[in-house]
């Protein structure tokens, strides 16, 4: 008996090339979506990384312009404070001329009433007297002398009119009211008559050097020196006062230009006699 061989063949089914060659293309897409994905995500990132960086970069110049502001801002505060110290500062002065213009102001008020109450006593003591024993002759007499002591009192009152300046000072016009004002014995007054330009010349605590002339105007210019310290003053008016201090001194000095011609300049300067007591005070204490 032959032997007999039984030859089996399996054949594959006929979906199975079809699908393996889905399914690699599946995988190919994958992988390509994949790639592309991922080439994307990059992309996204670095745009991401690049509007970061931007941001980043715009944000430390605004930190570093806010920071100059806020430099700036305190410059500022600081130099306002400086100019409320000073302006403080000058307005006690202000305040103490204030008071002192009204003290001053108040004297010459006072004097004035107490003038008119001498005379209004005087005059009705004479009359009283007159009433009981007095000839028409007497009568004549003592009216005359009324009369004078009201035309006395009336000069006197027109005389205090003059013009104050800003710190209540009274501001003589020429030789005649300065006399006037010596009378009131608050103050010291220095006339000068400076006769060329350029020729510094010294009156009381300052020294005065003419610059320049215009008559036409009445106005004058100068520099003024005072304890080493030079001012110049231009185009000043006729009967304006300068005012100055000292050292040691609450109140200015004034000097104040009434007369102008070619090249020359005459007018007074003021000096508060508490101003000199101060100094020889001061004088005495640094001995």
């Amino acid at each position: 008996m032959s032997d007999e061989r039984i030859i089996e063949t399996h054949s594959s089914p006929s979906w199975q090339l079809p699908a393996i060659i889905v399914l690699g293309l599946v995988a190919v897409g994958g992988l390509a979506f994949g790639y592309n994905a991922s080439s994307k995500l990059d992309s996204t990132q670095q745009s991401v990384a690049a509007q970061l960086k931007t941001e980043q970069t715009a944000v430390q110049q605004d930190v570093s312009s806010l920071k100059d502001r806020l430099a700036q801002d305190e410059k500022a505060n600081n130099d306002l404070q400086g100019d409320i110290k000073v302006v403080t500062d000058k307005l006690k002065i202000t305040q103490g001329q204030l008071r002192k213009a009204r003290e001053e102001n108040a004297k010459l008020d006072k004097l004035s009433d107490d003038t008119t109450q001498k005379l209004t006593a005087l005059d009705t003591s004479v009359h009283t007297e007159l009433a009981t024993k007095a000839t028409a002759d007497d009568v004549k007499s003592v009216d005359t002398k009324v009369v004078g002591v009201r035309t006395d009192l009336d000069s006197t009152r027109e005389d205090l009119k003059m013009a104050r300046s800003e710190m209540g000072t009274l501001i003589a016009r020429n030789h005649d009211e300065i006399d006037q004002l010596r009378r009131l014995g608050e103050r010291d007054y220095v006339e000068f008559t400076i006769t060329g330009k350029n020729k510094p010349q010294k009156v009381a605590n300052v020294t005065v050097e003419l610059k320049g002339v215009n008559e036409k105007k009445n106005q004058y210019s100068v520099a003024m020196t005072v304890e080493d310290k030079r001012f110049d003053k231009k185009n000043r008016a006729l009967n304006e006062p300068v005012f100055f201090y000292t050292s040691g001194t609450k109140i200015p000095e004034e000097i104040v230009i009434n007369k102008v011609s070619k090249d020359t300049i005459s007018g007074y300067v003021s000096v508060p006699k508490a101003n000199s007591t101060s100094a020889q005070n001061t004088s005495a204490s640094g001995r």
